[in-house]
């Protein structure tokens, strides 16, 4: 025997952090002889040659098995150095194999790479990390690497080896941290896990972070996989897509949750797959005129309860509705139907499954060790450490790799505020300030600058998109300009205070009616979507037309659409969550169906049609777009008109065009004759009125159109009465008139200088106010 104990009592014992410097052929001299020794640790074998493929591939070695656990050693005499070989078995049932050993192989990276991830600077670090089917020395298998520094051995179990750590074990990179192997022979569709010997000498069953397909609950384990086959047809859109500038392009979204938008009944209530949902919601969502779809999370997460927010596979989608493949030609259906893909992503926490990232190598090494910094008391969930460079490359590779695989338009990065604050939702006293003693979490915010820095240098024209509750500063200015870089935040302010107003009784309005109004203060500090999104309508809060403060539910649909049209119109853009298009009445639930049914009815069905027409209106008219983000799209016509419940502002353009004006009434009260200040002269049609019949509404409206005249209302020179019908909104767009003596003499409005909003100091005294 040449092997020393110690090592051979290692292997067997599956101890040993260095294999490859055990096993396979190395260079000896032995009782006085140079040669090489090989050596070879495996199940089930009967006995074991070495089989020579540099010169006679006849030219077998045998070894001797030294160790009834499979342990086989031989010396080969006068071969001084290392040659391709395979080993040739015999198994107990008789069996005859012939394989290269795994042992027989340099390692898959380098040590540039391993200074890269340890920088967290390799910016694609899951093409090396994970399992990656790959040919390496002339052999085509796979390689699994993985960090785990604390570990005193790592193996790589699976349905391949009968899930027994002693057979696998993998080496270890040095300081790196990273452990590797290389398993010629093995291929797509093996299931595998990491054990994992811990420091504090527990052994633990992980799957892998970077994996690219998992297998469902129970058993969670990674699936080797390899994403070549699907042909990508969208080159159009992403070229189109490079050359948008977003800001000024329409943004409609539709959130929705792939598995309860629909259920296909004839085969017991399933989900639609990928496939399927690219076919039919893409259909849809073009119909109704929205530009992006936004799914709820759709990487891999084992709690359906979650809906994705608690996930513990950040690089894999969800096995529930196809294979990665099948995810691909979801987006890639999508875009060629004109339509974005847009995902949300959760860098914020994870969970504390035990075969997930939580104590992965037996130490806190995603997480903080210290709860007050690592974990999430609202959730009962663990927050990355953003201060490891290992954590903050997975995390921005997750991002980078969902668009460069996926070809995903943007993510949408979840709970943003509790990544800035270290006191997020914690009382005094459990919390750590940060080094300068205060509050905004340093690491969170440069992890947040420098991903969303590279999503966009790498992949122009995809979106990065906060869901930031607070008053942050800056979230969607550029990092060069000391903001975070996001493309947009959701403005959660509006959305709170427009539902609020919303759900008080058309009688009490009067008294909330800053509500309405204050949201424009603060406006264009950010780069706003105005958003009703799936939080609303869970959690026993109700569907949105349950909280509409009228009385029957006609009335709650008239409301609905009013305050549609109002987010349409009102500056920034837009996202919506399904179902909410037509009223669903019922509160969301993840495990059901969208309410299809409701459709029959007019109430719903002319919801429907409205938020459809309302983006028809946004899409075609591409100056309410340009001008979404910028102060000068926005003017008052009366913002103080309380009494009345009645709010009206113009949407302008280039040039301060007039373009829309917006009246919206919103008591149950039909304002008759209600005069309206207007910016210019002449004929203004009526292009949208939520009370229209077809949408199941009164019918009440202004026959068409309305004609401005010389005559001085809400501090303008012009005006014209109109019909409001109750709990309504109606636009106007102002008709270019014909050329002519007289309106080439007509006077014109100037320009306003450095305003963002104007507004009259009170209401015309002339106005007859209706409680």
């Amino acid at each position: 025997m040449i092997v020393r104990e110690t090592d051979l009592a290692s292997i067997v014992g599956a101890m040993h952090s260095q294999p490859h410097a055990v096993l396979g052929l190395h260079p000896v001299t032995w009782q006085g002889k140079k040669g090489l020794v090989a050596r070879a640790f495996l199940e089930n074998v009967r006995s074991c040659e070495v089989v020579d493929l540099s010169s006679d591939p006849e030219r077998r070695y045998p070894l001797k098995c030294i160790h009834p656990a499979g342990f086989f050693e031989g010396f080969i005499e006068g071969r001084g150095e290392v040659f391709p070989y395979r080993l040739r078995v015999a198994r107990g049932n008789g069996e005859i194999r012939q394989f290269y050993d795994p042992y027989g192989f340099l390692p898959t990276l380098s040590e540039h790479d391993l200074y890269l991830f340890n920088e967290g600077n390799d910016h694609f670090v899951y093409r090396k990390l994970g399992s990656q089917v790959r040919e390496h020395g002339g052999a085509k298998g796979v390689s699994f690497a993985v960090w785990a520094p604390s570990a005193r051995r790592v193996s790589v179990v699976g349905d391949f080896n009968r899930w027994d750590g002693r057979y696998h074990p993998m080496r270890s990179l040095g300081a790196s941290g990273v452990w590797e192997i290389f398993i010629p022979g093995l291929e797509p569709g093996a299931k595998y896990k990491y054990e994992i010997f811990t420091g504090g000498g527990k052994l633990a069953l992980k799957t892998d972070p970077y994996a690219l397909y998992f297998e469902p609950p129970p058993h969670n384990a990674a699936i080797v996989w390899d994403l070549g086959g699907h042909e990508w047809g969208d080159g159009e859109w992403i070229e189109r897509r490079a050359k948008t500038n977003w800001g000024s392009a329409p943004l409609s979204v539709y959130e929705a949750h792939l598995g309860s938008w629909k259920r296909m009944t004839q085969d017991g209530h399933r989900s639609l797959n990928y496939r399927e949902t690219a076919a039919e919601m893409g259909a849809y969502v073009k119909q109704m005129g929205f530009t992006h779809v936004e799914f709820m999370p759709l990487a891999e997460y084992p709690f359906e309860g979650s809906w994705g927010y608690q996930g513990t596979g950040f690089y894999a989608p969800t096995h529930r509705y196809g294979r990665p493949q099948d995810f691909m030609a979801m987006v890639d259906g999508f875009h060629q139907q004109g339509i974005g893909v847009i995902m949300d992503w959760v860098p914020a926490h994870f969970p504390r499954d035990a075969f997930a990232l939580a104590e992965f190598d037996g130490t806190h090494l995603y997480e903080h060790a210290d709860p007050r910094q690592g974990a999430h008391q609202d959730w009962g969930t663990l927050i990355f450490n953003y201060g490891r460079h290992e954590v903050r490359g997975f995390l921005t590779g997750s991002a980078l790799a969902w668009m460069d695989r996926y070809h995903i338009d943007g993510l949408r990065v979840d709970a943003v505020a509790s990544m800035l604050y270290l006191d997020y939702s914690r009382k005094e006293g459990e919390w750590i300030p940060n080094k300068y003693g205060g509050r905004e979490n340093i690491e969170a915010i440069e992890f947040l600058r420098k991903t969303n820095g590279l999503v966009h240098h790498y992949f122009p024209g995809t979106l990065m998109i906060a869901e930031e509750s607070t008053a942050f500063g800056g979230v969607s200015k550029p990092a060069s300009e000391g903001g975070l870089g996001f493309d947009f935040k959701w403005n959660m302010g509006w959305m709170h205070d427009t539902l609020e107003y919303f759900q008080k009784d058309p009688i009490h309005r009067r008294h909330h009616h800053n509500q309405l109004t204050f949201p424009m203060l603060y406006q264009y500090t950010e780069r706003f979507i105005s958003v009703f999104s799936h939080d609303e309508v869970v959690h026993g809060k109700g569907a949105l037309i349950l909280k509409m403060g009228s009385w029957g539910m006609s009335d709650k649909a008239r409301t609905l659409r009013a305050l549609y049209a109002l987010m349409w119109l009102w500056p920034g853009k837009k996202c919506l969550f399904m179902g909410q298009e037509w009223g669903q009445s019922g509160e969301w639930k993840y495990d059901g169906s969208l309410e299809w049914h409701l459709l029959q009815y007019i109430d719903h069905e002319g919801t429907r049609l409205v938020v459809r027409d309302l983006n028809k209106i946004y899409q075609s008219e591409p100056r309410l777009a340009e001008w979404d983000l910028d102060g000068r799209g926005f003017e008052w016509i009366n913002a103080h008109d309380a009494d009345n419940s009645v709010i009206t502002f113009l949407r302008v353009g280039p040039g301060w065009e007039p373009i829309y004006a917006v009246a919206c009434n919103f008591t149950p009260v039909a304002r008759q004759n209600f005069r309206i200040g207007f910016p210019r002269l002449g004929r203004w049609q009526e292009v949208l009125n939520t009370d229209a019949s077809c949408y199941g509404g009164t019918g009440l409206g202004n026959l068409g159109g309305v004609v401005a005249e010389a005559k001085p209302w809400d501090h303008r020179e012009f005006s014209a009465p109109v019909v409001l019908p109750g709990l309504s909104t109606v636009i106007f767009k102002w008709e270019q008139p014909e050329r002519s003596a007289q309106a080439e003499a007509a006077p014109t409005v100037a320009k306003p200088e450095g305003k963002k909003m104007i507004a009259p100091k009170k209401p015309h005294a002339s106005r007859k106010k209706t409680v």
